[in-house]
């Protein structure tokens, strides 16, 4: 272990590894960001299924470890500390350990930014995820393939259980991903922390309407929670990010990403029932990439199968989110 001026607030252990390398493909290899906490179970169970990708040997992953919020999480985070640094099998392990808590939105954008800015591109995971065998090879695929369009902005690894009609094995969606996912420092550094573009939402109905994806979800309500301060979400802040730029994102037509991580200990609190899945698809493989930098018209489908499955945006059901986010705001 080694300090670093970075920051007094963290420590950190570093592998060899500090640069982009390229994997047998000729591919770019982004390093992983794998944040983790109280959860020593959930955070092997994650490290495992990475390893399960032919990419890591050749793959740098920094793990980020925030502080303990309480006392009482003391030993837990100490366990899960305890295990990253035995962790072999990638090029190189780092282990960022927080001196104080952050939160899971804090130390997701410190952490983020910082790779983002030392190595231009990030594939980023929690400790409550199981990503497929060929996660790592889509991840680094599509962050070549579409390093150079502007208006892409995120890679997804997840995908909602809805019956699409996509010729391709991956398409384009306005709407963003928070299980497993991947972006470019060219977009990362557009991310507004503030919120500050909610104003224009409130002045434009129709704006908004598109936001909630036309009455789809209440991300509008998620906005003025995070505002009021209700909740600490770091996705809705990107979301809204990348929709004011009329961003894009990729998703693959079947998940690559499992979130076993509802229940008394979850990172993300409470699953949406219909949004999960038994688990992420072992044998597929990305293959057959959109050439097209549009949003895909399978779109409006996948609205509807997010209004089915939500209750839609009624104002009703803003309560029930709220606890719902205040409760994974205190577990994490």
């Amino acid at each position: 272990m080694r300090r670093t001026g970075l920051d007094d607030a963290l420590t950190v252990s570093l592998g060899t590894a500090r640069h982009p390398e390229s994997g047998s493909a000729g591919v770019t290899l982004a390093p992983v960001a794998l944040f983790v906490y109280r959860r020593p179970e959930h955070t092997i169970a994650t490290v495992e299924a990475l390893l399960g990708n032919p990419e890591a040997p050749d793959t740098d992953v920094v793990v980020f470890s925030d502080g303990a919020r309480v006392a009482s999480d003391e030993e837990s985070v100490g366990k899960v500390r305890s295990y990253v640094r035995t962790i072999s099998g990638f090029r190189s392990t780092a282990l960022v350990e927080r001196t104080e808590n952050l939160g899971l939105a804090g130390s997701i954008i410190d952490g983020v930014t910082r790779l983002c800015a030392e190595r231009g591109r990030i594939v980023v995971v929690e400790d409550d995820l199981i990503v497929a065998p060929h996660f790592l090879e889509y991840m680094n695929r599509a962050l070549d393939l579409y390093a150079h369009e502007e208006r892409v902005m995120q890679v997804s690894g997840y995908m909602f259980p809805a019956s699409l009609d996509v010729a391709e094995d991956a398409l384009f969606l306005p709407l963003t991903t928070s299980w497993g996912w991947a972006t470019w420092e060219r977009s990362w550094r557009q991310f507004d922390p503030t919120a500050k573009g909610r104003v224009e939402l409130a002045q434009n109905p129709d704006l908004r309407q598109r936001f909630n994806l036309h009455g789809a979800y209440d991300y509008a309500g998620m906005l003025e929670a995070q505002v009021a301060g209700r909740i600490d979400s770091w996705a809705i802040r990107w979301y809204l990010t990348v929709f004011l730029r009329a961003g894009l994102v990729l998703y693959p037509t079947q998940t690559l990403v499992h979130n076993w991580g509802s229940g008394d200990n979850a990172t993300h609190g409470a699953v949406p029932a219909g949004w999960s899945q038994a688990g992420a698809a072992m044998d597929f493989r990305v293959k057959r990439f959109p050439t097209q930098i549009v949003s895909s018209p399978a779109f409006g489908s996948l609205r509807e199968f997010i209004r089915q499955t939500s209750g839609g945006d009624r104002r009703g059901i803003k309560g029930k989110l709220y606890e719902l986010l205040a409760k994974a705001k205190g577990k994490r």
